[in-house]
């Protein structure tokens, strides 16, 4: 597992939102795209946070209205991240470490680039993703 890297599983675009938009539509975009998490970035693309449905699930347990707020208002803003030359050993120990399900995967240049998630280590682990065009990325 060492010799395959976050950039063969990553999703890659990442769905993103400003931390401004207001959560009901940062909701309605998870609900139609059919994703966990948008990843909140600035105007050069730089990560400043991410949004997940255990975000949205805290906000439903404290009774609170999802009109009512921007993202930024509940998005994390100490994001775990990683790169694409990061090793999936390295992500799973993150993941295990941080109890997390999203890592944004960031580039220097480009800003976040990518999206590493359990479904994606699930899916390789379970042969959906083939080691040889995994290895193709890196």
């Amino acid at each position: 597992m060492d010799d395959i890297f976050v950039g063969s599983l990553m999703t890659s675009p990442v769905t993103t939102v400003s931390a401004s938009t207001p959560a009901k539509e940062a909701a309605e975009l998870m609900l139609d795209e059919g994703i966990s998490s948008v990843v909140v970035v600035d105007e050069d693309n730089r990560l400043v946070g991410i949004l997940t449905s255990t975000d949205f699930v805290a906000i439903a347990a404290a009774d609170e209205s999802a009109g009512a707020f921007s993202v930024a208002d509940h998005m994390t803003r100490d994001v775990v991240t990683t790169t694409v030359q990061a090793s999936i050993e390295a992500i799973a120990d993150l993941l295990i470490e941080h109890g997390i399900h999203h890592v944004p995967v960031v580039d220097d240049t480009e800003g976040v680039v990518g999206m590493v998630t359990t479904t994606d280590l699930t899916a390789y682990l379970a042969g959906a993703v083939d080691s040889e065009s995994a290895r193709a990325w890196t």
